[in-house]
């Protein structure tokens, strides 16, 4: 079933097409493009050599066929990982029925080499369409601030660092880390930021956010569980981006919601389900 939306909800591709490809590799965000995604979301580490990667995780065991901390790692003994047989072996070995539309290629390095930041920004940039990226900054992390300063040294590079306001802005840095969206606040008021939630603490149930964040990034579980906290959200103004959004019903909650941005990583079957 679709439907048609008078209300236009963003559909943000979770590490890429994350289902279907290695997740925050090449090959996911070529996926994702192609699906129609409206924007790319990411998560960005500090490597030990002072690179922005792509990397979820604290370590890159269970994506890697290496192991050991990103941060104590370089942008070198990275890209001599493989990121992309694990998910061949996942989908073997899982209960999908059907096989993925993306197939580990061991010549083509590129596509599931690690991922920097800077080669995630090309891709978007080469688009031939206006994609969106919404970067995560992991924290806690032994870099604190060196994630946000860089960050922006990168944006400043790509002309993304200070839109001429939040609402034109292609790029959103996203946390669960108040700190940082304060950091990110303080050098670049014009940057939209959205703060990511698990629960809504007491002082943040009449609908405020941290100082520094502009949107309000809960889970799905909050919005199964607390569908007034979200209808208070947007009575105040706030934009409502939320995490990670898989299942049908729970896209159309979302809808239902009036919820600004779907977090997922199926952004082709969401789509389709928003009748796109």
């Amino acid at each position: 079933m679709t439907h048609a939306r008078q209300h236009l909800t963003r559909v943000v591709a979770h590490r890429g097409a994350s289902e279907d490809a290695p997740e925050h590799t090449l090959a996911a965000y070529r996926k994702a493009i192609e699906d129609g995604a409206d924007a790319l979301e990411c998560d960005v580490r500090l490597t030990a050599d002072g690179h922005l990667v792509c990397v979820h995780d604290r370590r890159v065991n269970r994506t890697s066929n290496g192991r050991g901390a990103v941060s104590a790692l370089e942008l070198s003994d990275l890209a001599a990982l493989d990121f992309g047989s694990w998910k061949t072996r996942d989908a073997a070995g899982g209960p999908r029925v059907e096989e993925p539309d993306w197939e580990h290629r061991p010549e083509d390095r590129e596509a599931t080499s690690v991922l920097t930041l800077e080669r995630l920004l090309e891709l978007v940039a080469d688009a031939g369409r206006r994609v969106e990226l919404a970067i995560e900054t992991k924290h806690p992390t032994r870099w604190a601030g060196q994630v946000e300063e860089r960050l922006l040294v990168l944006l400043k590079r790509f002309g993304l660092d200070a839109p001429v306001s939040r609402e034109d802005s292609p790029v959103r840095v996203m946390s669960f880390s108040a700190r940082s969206l304060h950091r990110v606040r303080a050098a670049s008021p014009t940057l939209p930021t959205v703060y990511l939630m698990q629960f809504v603490t007491p002082r943040l149930r009449d609908g405020r956010l941290p100082e520094g964040a502009d949107i309000a990034g809960p889970s799905i579980r909050i919005l199964r569980s607390h569908p007034a906290y979200i209808e208070r959200l947007k009575r105040t103004g706030r934009q409502v981006h939320v995490w990670t959004v898989n299942e049908p019903a729970d896209v159309d909650l979302c809808v239902s919601l009036g919820v600004d941005a779907i977090i997922t990583n199926r952004p082709r079957a969401v789509l389709d389900r928003l009748g796109r």
